[in-house]
């Protein structure tokens, strides 16, 4: 897809394009974040070079004369697809880039199958809601992203998938399938599941209560994945509805793998219309680094009921 008035043209991004499209990631964030060296910011984090490994289909480019200019990348979870990051090279903040780019993922999106695109944005910009408005996006509750200091708390970390003998994972990805379907139809994190294990990314902890899989944390681990120096970042965790005993057996295990790997600090995000979860994550200590909040397109809740005991991070 290509512009006539600004001579960008949007394409699928390769893996020739990850280098820059990276800078471009760091300099928009770093900028926006107001960080003092732009270009640097968070070297320890990876963003973009995982996601495209994990689902290269949801991933374009804005080019003009060979060079990027920006990026979007999106995570395919079955019948919910994630929009971002989307980053744009400053320079060019203001010249329809962003808009472009987006575009395009809601082209692939309305083709993917799935029933709801949704996406983590800045409550206080306007222009990032005005943005996504206008294609349809509705602004639903707050996502604050929330971290502690890890407890060093004792105990198992529940099983983890990398441990599992080759034979039993299969079984597994099926059971993390009938948990997410049961937060919402369709909802499919196995190729995330995958990710993390072929990525070496991180772990992803299973907890079982009454003999089968209750809940799954898909966590990355320090430098080099989504997480950074010393964390623990849970990029998705989920039990099933109503299930807040699980919840908590869950959380346990979390901590639990934090302290095994000598981890000092656990971040995450969590959505303040699943009430109940965002109540017991508080009540655990964890407190908002800063805000962001959920937009839908179209405008349904998704996962975002009082009795869904699910965390996740969209950004």
């Amino acid at each position: 897809m290509r512009s006539a008035e600004s001579g960008v043209a949007i394409r699928a991004m390769t893996a020739a394009d990850l280098a820059a499209a990276a800078h471009v990631w760091r300099l928009a964030f770093g900028t926006h974040f107001g960080a003092p060296e732009p270009a640097r910011f968070r070297e320890d984090m990876r963003f973009i070079e995982t996601r495209f490994a994990t689902d290269p289909a949801t991933a374009f480019v804005a080019e003009r004369n060979g060079r990027i200019l920006g990026s979007i990348i999106g995570m395919d979870w079955g019948s919910m697809l994630v929009l971002g990051p989307l980053s744009v090279d400053p320079e060019y903040w203001g010249q329809g880039v962003a808009r472009q780019l987006v575009a395009r993922f809601l082209e692939a999106a309305d083709g993917s199958g799935a029933g709801l695109t949704v996406l983590f944005t800045f409550p206080q910009s306007t222009v990032h809601l005005r943005l996504y408005e206008s294609f349809g996006f509705v602004p639903m509750f707050l996502t604050p992203i929330l971290a502690k200091t890890a407890s060093g708390a004792a105990g198992a970390p529940g099983r983890l998938y990398s441990a599992l003998p080759a034979q039993e994972r299969g079984a597994a990805l099926a059971a993390c399938g009938s948990v997410a379907a049961a937060v919402r139809e369709g909802l499919d994190l196995r190729r995330q599941v995958e990710a993390v294990a072929a990525q070496r990314l991180g772990e992803t902890v299973l907890v079982e209560h009454e003999g089968r899989i209750a809940g799954l944390a898909i966590c990355h681990l320090g430098p080099g994945s989504e997480a950074g120096e010393g964390v623990l970042f849970v990029k998705f965790a989920a039990v099933r509805p109503g299930a807040a005993a699980d919840f908590e057996r869950l959380l346990n295990a979390v901590e639990a793998l934090a302290a095994a790997r000598g981890l000092g600090r656990i971040a995450l995000g969590v959505n303040t219309g699943r009430r109940d979860a965002y109540r017991r994550l508080i009540s655990r200590g964890f407190r908002a680094e800063f805000m962001g909040i959920a937009m839908h397109r179209p405008d349904e809740t998704g996962t975002l009921g009082p009795d869904q005991y699910v965390i996740d991070d969209w950004r």
